[in-house]
């Protein structure tokens, strides 16, 4: 336990039972009265942003947070397999941490995790990835206005929109946060 004098953006909280991260935190002395802590808490399951007030001495837990790079191996049901490239040792991570993302995962992709007590509670991909381009229906001469683009398929199957230049078995870099082709890789 820490006093709330300790703590700073950036720190994982134990927080009602919840685990939050500090996105802001505030020293106030009013006039009148003791002077106290303002903090914005963002909750990393559900994203949601809870306010709170601390007093000077009140208790918080700070976690303990370990992050490290791991080997994306596969996909298991409801969970991604991934290895810690040191030990060796492997981990069952939930989809759902990964978000949206996750669709973009290739096996022997490096991703970042956040374990808390052996307990994964964040997941990261690469921001860009690059794959291949298995299926992509041939460019029809006539329509080449600019910025024409067609549906592809990734070598993971997820369909991508792509400029008409980019055919079957050109390598493309996709952002997995956004969805969109970035460039055609060589």
């Amino acid at each position: 336990m820490a006093k709330a004098s300790e703590i700073k953006v950036g720190n994982i909280l134990r927080y009602n039972s919840e685990l939050v991260t500090v996105t802001e935190f505030i020293h106030r002395t009013p006039g009148k009265g003791g002077a106290f802590y303002l903090g914005k808490f963002r909750n990393i399951k559900t994203g949601k942003i809870v306010e709170a007030r601390l007093g000077t001495d009140e208790q918080v837990e700070i976690c303990r947070v370990e992050t490290n790079d791991y080997q994306y191996l596969y996909e298991d049901g409801d969970y991604f397999v991934v290895m810690d490239n040191e030990t060796f040792d492997q981990f069952n991570i939930p989809k759902a941490l990964f978000g949206p993302a996750a669709k973009y995962l290739k096996e022997g992709m490096s991703v970042v995790v956040s374990f808390e007590s052996e307990e994964p509670i964040m997941a990261l991909t690469p921001n860009f990835v690059e794959l291949e381009i298995t299926y992509a229906e041939p460019a029809v001469k006539g329509d080449t206005s600019s910025g024409a683009l067609k549906y592809a398929t990734l070598e993971n199957g997820v369909e991508v929109k792509v400029p008409l230049f980019v055919n079957q078995g050109d390598k493309v870099k996709i952002d997995t946060r956004t969805g969109e082709y970035i460039e055609r890789v060589k």
